[in-house]
């Protein structure tokens, strides 16, 4: 069975609403998600590794805090080292989602950073493959999928509200096709290495 690792962290609980998301859209393409919480604090992170080194995708997430990844993932990414050097992650699908409380909140940043880490470990990256979903400023634009345009990867705001509130469904909607894109591109990946072999 496919697996696709959804490592993150949550600081409100804002980009967990998203990674739960992703983890619906991994399950409806057929995939198992696995979704690994970074808590607060965290330094040891070899579980993940390890986790992530049998996944055959895994998509980042992390909430935008002044302009990039927070302190919890900027740990996760600075420990990476072992895995780095053994290339254990080489060759996977990679992908990447992102929250902040207003519409851009440099939430580009984010995806950039984790794009060039993704680069950096020798992964495959997958963005959006969406169009803009919200063209209008039309109050019915916060229920689009991808109304925030992102190509790199999946942005959702969280509009300083109660995560029982927001990301609000578009930006979740966004979340879940990311989730089944990684997990079709990764079996098109894994079924082509099969052939090839």
């Amino acid at each position: 069975m496919l697996t696709v690792a959804i490592v993150y962290h949550s600081g409100f609980g804002h980009t967990d609403i998203l990674a739960r998301a992703v983890a619906q859209g991994v399950g409806e393409a057929g995939g198992t998600p696995d979704l690994l919480r970074i808590a607060p604090e965290q330094t040891d992170f070899a579980d993940a590794f390890d986790r992530i080194a049998r996944a055959d995708a895994v998509i980042f997430g992390s909430p935008t805090y002044m302009g990039t990844v927070s302190a919890p993932m900027k740990a996760f990414m600075d420990a990476s080292a072992r895995p780095y050097f053994a290339k254990a992650w080489k060759d996977k699908i990679a992908a990447a989602f992102t929250v902040s409380g207003s519409p851009s909140g440099d939430k580009l940043n984010t995806l950039t950073t984790l794009a060039i880490f993704a680069a950096q470990h020798g992964m495959l990256w997958i963005g959006t493959g969406q169009a803009p979903g919200n063209n209008d400023d039309l109050s019915a634009a916060t229920e689009a999928e991808n109304r925030l345009g992102s190509f790199l990867g999946a942005m959702g705001q969280a509009a300083n509200d109660s995560p029982d509130v927001t990301p609000r469904t578009g930006d979740r909607a966004t979340a879940r096709s990311l989730g089944v894109r990684v997990a079709r591109a990764a079996a098109r990946w894994q079924a082509g290495g099969a052939q090839a072999a």
